[in-house]
């Protein structure tokens, strides 16, 4: 999409949430930099080294945390009945416990959700990342969309970092704009490419589009198929500042 496109849309958006009386997220005055990845200690400090397969044990849950403490990652991502082990085994290591919430296909009520995030953030995780309403997207309902955001934002509080999946590959480039548009609008601190249970994962393309759409007052999340080096390198030039990848070991290793 060309600049005056993305532009032009943001406009749009802006305009129909302000019209629906959805006021923008104070802001905190939060801006992020490129990061600079020169070697893999620095990417390890990007990755949320991630497990949420249904079949995961607390034996394999244990595994992930001794992994993410040895290699300084940023987070790992768990299912819910998981964190209190992670914040757990996780003591005074730098390593954040990340939850999800509607997830994976975020078709669940905004209150459920909200719930869902709310316990994540009472047993100790200090992120969420929650899968946006793909239905209200869709359909151009961007009330109820930037509804569903809000209702997790609201429920966590500040001092958590809420990061929003839009799945995009089920989305058009124009989709995205809008999504990462609401997700900025509404206050969130991350926009995630993938769950990595859809159709697709993260593409240089979609991060690319994204941090176009979002700047640098925002984080970009890319998840979804990164399993090596080169990979995880090609997201970050394009934009992406933080990581998802159930493969951290063997991208850092």
């Amino acid at each position: 999409m060309k600049e005056s496109e993305i532009t032009k849309l943001r406009e749009e958006v802006v305009h129909l949430l302000q019209s629906q009386d959805i006021p923008p997220a104070r802001r905190t005055g939060q801006r992020f930099s490129p990061p600079s990845v020169h070697s893999k200690a620095e990417m390890a400090k990007l990755i949320d080294h991630t497990l949420l397969k249904p079949q995961a044990t607390p034996e394999d849950i244990e595994n992930l945390c001794q992994e993410a403490r040895r290699f300084g990652f940023a987070s790992v991502c768990v299912n819910p009945c998981y964190i209190p082990q992670c914040v757990d085994s996780l003591q005074r290591s730098g390593v954040k416990v990340c939850g999800v919430a509607g997830f994976p296909l975020g078709a669940n009520l905004p209150q459920v959700k909200a719930r869902e995030a709310k316990l994540a953030v009472d047993q100790g995780a200090q992120e969420v990342d929650m899968v946006m309403n793909i239905g209200a997207l869709k359909s151009n309902d961007l009330l109820l969309l930037a509804q569903d955001m809000q209702a997790v934002l609201q429920a966590t509080g500040p001092g958590i970092k809420v990061k929003v999946i839009i799945e995009a590959a089920l989305l058009s480039d124009e989709e995205k704009v809008k999504a990462c548009t609401v997700a900025q609008w509404v206050g969130a601190d991350f926009v995630k490419t993938s769950t990595g249970f859809g159709p697709g994962g993260a593409t240089v393309a979609d991060v690319t589009l994204m941090r176009r759409t979002v700047g640098w007052e925002m984080g970009v999340k890319a998840a979804g198929g990164i399993r090596d080096f080169p990979t995880a390198l090609q997201m970050v030039e394009a934009g992406a500042n933080r990581i998802g990848t159930s493969s951290g070991v063997k991208i850092v290793g």
